[in-house]
């Protein structure tokens, strides 16, 4: 049991016995479908749990060059790496990172491809199969006038796929069921299928919240067992991001002031929303917070309001059975997946501390930041 008034705050905690219950569920899949499950780097860079997810996973994926040296240096092995562009100021150290390596566009790979091939890298181009289940266009691959991925017209008139070409990369999802694979393995095949038979291997990128509480594990494996029937050369590929981290732990801040104006009541926390939550209002999205709940009519309706200057650095609306006063905990939920690695030093304001709390409820601080890392960064 943690005791969250132990905890320094601000901190981004992660709870081992969690991550745990999660790493158990995508063993299953990698056990009973043949598919290998790659970390997606980008919704989670702790590598203070590389170890940990290396032994439960068949690698990791980079969207950059500093990930593509994490991976190498951290969880122990090369990446697949794509990222939108590469330049060549950073395509050197990503092949020397990288086993894998996909191309956004033709034009890419005819810059780089050749490079990448003779340093012994297998080379993906990513598509566009004009399908996803995403609603909001900020997270949306395949928008009218994507940047992301080769078009079936653009290949075809391009004449085909290119010599070198040894895998096919799409990611059309996010937090998404078997359903939505199912349908975009459709629009693959139907856009797609003359090239599928001259590539070694398919990545299916990530969105697969495979640990989520109404995930159908079942239909996942049936799916891929059912693609991998019909295509049996093809070595298949998921690189889920959230799913090893999915309501792994949390980011406990405390109530410094209270805050009353026209009837608005506000609790002024050490976190930010802008900094260290972005996508609270990217999204936007309400995360949840222990002890709190949607108001209910009657109900004092709270506010959260961060600590940066930025006038929209707030959250609502929360009630609590008992108001929050200063020094009180607040706790948000799910806070490791898709935000640790979005926070920003703005305004200066206090980076949180980056702690793992083990079975026992033992915690023990990975990393705390203080001025100097504010300093170096801006230097």
């Amino acid at each position: 049991m943690i005791d969250f008034n132990r905890i320094p705050s601000p901190c981004f905690l992660l709870d081992e016995t969690l991550l745990r219950r999660n790493l158990a569920v995508i063993d299953r899949v990698r056990h009973e479908a043949p598919v290998e499950i790659i970390v997606a780097l980008k919704a989670c860079a702790m590598w203070s749990i590389f170890p940990e997810l290396a032994r439960h996973s068949d690698g990791a994926t980079a969207s950059s060059a500093a990930e593509a040296r994490l991976v190498y240096e951290e969880f122990g092995q090369p990446a697949h790496t794509y990222a939108p562009v590469y330049t060549d100021s950073n395509i050197d150290e990503i092949i020397a990172c990288s086993s894998h390596i996909t191309f956004n566009s033709l034009s890419q790979f005819s810059r780089f491809g050749r490079r990448a091939a003779s340093r012994g890298l297998s080379c993906g181009l990513r598509v566009n199969p004009h399908y996803s289940p995403v609603e909001t266009d900020l997270y949306n691959p395949c928008v009218v006038g994507s940047r992301l991925g080769v078009t079936a017209s653009a290949l075809k008139a391009a004449g085909g796929l290119p010599q070198g070409i040894e895998g096919l990369h799409f990611h059309v999802l996010c937090e998404s069921r078997p359903e939505h694979l199912r349908r975009a393995l459709e629009a693959l095949e139907a856009n797609f299928e003359p090239w599928l038979d001259r590539v070694a291997w398919l990545n299916m990128g990530g969105g697969h919240l495979m640990t989520h509480a109404d995930y159908d594990c079942d239909e996942l494996i049936a799916l891929l067992n059912e693609f991998h029937a019909r295509h049996p050369h093809l070595r298949l590929i998921l690189e889920p991001g959230s799913a090893f981290t999915w309501r792994t732990g949390y980011l406990v801040s405390t109530v410094e002031d209270i805050v009353e104006s026209d009837g608005v009541h506000t609790a002024m926390l050490d976190v930010s929303f802008a900094c260290h939550m972005p996508d609270c209002l990217e999204m936007p999205y309400k995360p949840a917070i222990l002890g709190a709940h949607d108001p209910r009519p009657g109900e004092t309706r709270w506010r959260m309001g961060g600590n940066s200057c930025l006038a929209g650095d707030y959250c609502g609306d929360w009630a609590f059975d008992r108001d929050p006063a200063v020094g009180d905990r607040i706790v948000f939920e799910d806070m490791i997946h898709y935000t640790m690695v979005k926070t920003t030093m703005f305004n200066g304001v206090a980076h949180p501390d980056i702690a793992i709390a083990d079975e026992t409820g033992a915690v023990r601080t990975v990393r705390r930041f203080g001025y100097e890392d504010f300093k170096n960064r801006m230097s």
